[in-house]
């Protein structure tokens, strides 16, 4: 994002970067792996440790398995840099995602097993984008293998898509949604 050309002076002081991958394994599940990672250009004292300039406050890590439902068949979390040495152990309490399918209502189950005190607020935080990229790479595959347009092109009803409410753009009564899914052809 730029700046406002009529912003004064600044000095960086935190900068956070998240990045999500998407992979297509060869047994036909999906790989996502996210890195979050909180960043202190100009080092800190923290009370637990001291951080250099440009050393990392946070820097966690989820690798999640989905299968083609989008449930979650594999998760492990890491905590490779944290503020305290008793971070990481809560590490193992996000076993209980195991078989939790990610779509509507995703988030709530997840803050429900793992949120608060039974987690970490960064990993549970990270769970977010990385369900988005699960998502992401699962509409990306459906899409190499002729997607919506080859379902669109079979004569007969079709089922209600997954998209539908999920936005705004995709809400019942808008024209995205209508698009993909013509009211004479709704199952």
């Amino acid at each position: 994002m730029e700046s406002p050309l009529t912003a004064p002076s600044r000095r960086l002081l935190h900068s956070r970067e998240i990045v999500c991958m998407g992979y297509l394994r060869d047994d036909g599940l999906l790989d996502v792996e996210s890195t979050m990672r909180d960043i202190s250009p100009n080092g800190s004292d923290l009370f637990f440790k001291p951080l250099g300039a440009g050393e990392d406050l946070h820097r966690m890590r989820i690798a999640m398995t989905v299968d083609n439902d989008l449930v979650i068949r594999q998760l492990q979390v890491r905590s490779e840099a944290a503020p305290t040495p008793y971070c990481a152990e809560g590490n193992a309490n996000y076993d209980a995602l195991l078989a939790l399918k990610i779509g509507a209502g995703f988030t709530r189950k997840v803050r429900a097993l793992v949120g608060g005190s039974k987690g970490c607020t960064h990993l549970t935080e990270l769970l977010g984008p990385a369900a988005t990229t699960a998502m992401q790479t699962w509409f990306a595959l459906n899409r190499e293998r002729g997607g919506l347009r080859t379902l669109l092109a079979t004569p007969g009803p079709l089922p209600k898509p997954a998209l539908a409410d999920t936005c705004q753009a995709y809400r019942s009564g808008g024209k995205a949604l209508e698009a993909i899914w013509p009211l004479e052809r709704r199952a």
